[in-house]
């Protein structure tokens, strides 16, 4: 049995995977929780890991499988090569599911960073500034509290472009 990745209609991954699920597919759509703030609240949602993106597999054997997914309510179409369906390996389906934590949701790399501690900007137009770590914003960026004409102004920057400054 292939996988096969699926694009959706936006916002609607989750109506998608019942749909599929109804026409008895086997569905796989990764998510990961996302801390949200609003109006002085925070608190965390599940995301799709891929927005507008899912992992469908059919029963082995039927022919027309690949194209009775892509018609599905909340489907878009199957992702293609030419005219045919592109499979998705299953490794990295299980690569997928192995970074899962035991609510089900996909563990993102986590910031060795702390809050309050002090960072250099290593690469960009920021390059050198120093900077308070103040907390991770998502998987690819942090926010930091960085002196720029005297006042501290948070700013987001690539995690990848922020290292711990030495003590």
């Amino acid at each position: 049995m292939s996988w096969y990745a699926a694009y959706t209609h936006s916002g609607k991954e989750r109506w998608a995977r019942s749909n599929l699920w109804e026409l008895d597919f086997e569905v796989y759509l990764p998510e990961y929780m996302r801390e949200r703030r609003h109006a002085r609240r925070t608190d965390f949602v599940a995301r799709p890991l891929f927005p507008r993106y899912l992992f469908v597999r059919g029963a082995p054997g039927h022919p027309f499988a690949a194209r009775r997914a892509a018609t599905a309510n909340g489907i878009v179409d199957l992702i293609r090569m030419g005219r045919h369906y592109s499979t998705v390996p299953n490794a990295l389906i299980d690569e997928i599911r192995n970074r899962e934590g035991s609510g089900g949701f996909v563990e993102l790399g986590r910031s060795p960073l702390t809050a309050g501690q002090a960072v250099r900007i290593v690469s960009g137009s920021m390059r050198d500034h120093l900077g308070i770590f103040e907390c991770r914003d998502d998987a690819e960026r942090v926010i930091i509290l960085v002196n720029l004409l005297g006042r501290m102004v948070r700013t987001k920057v690539s995690a990848a472009d922020v290292a711990p400054e030495p003590a």
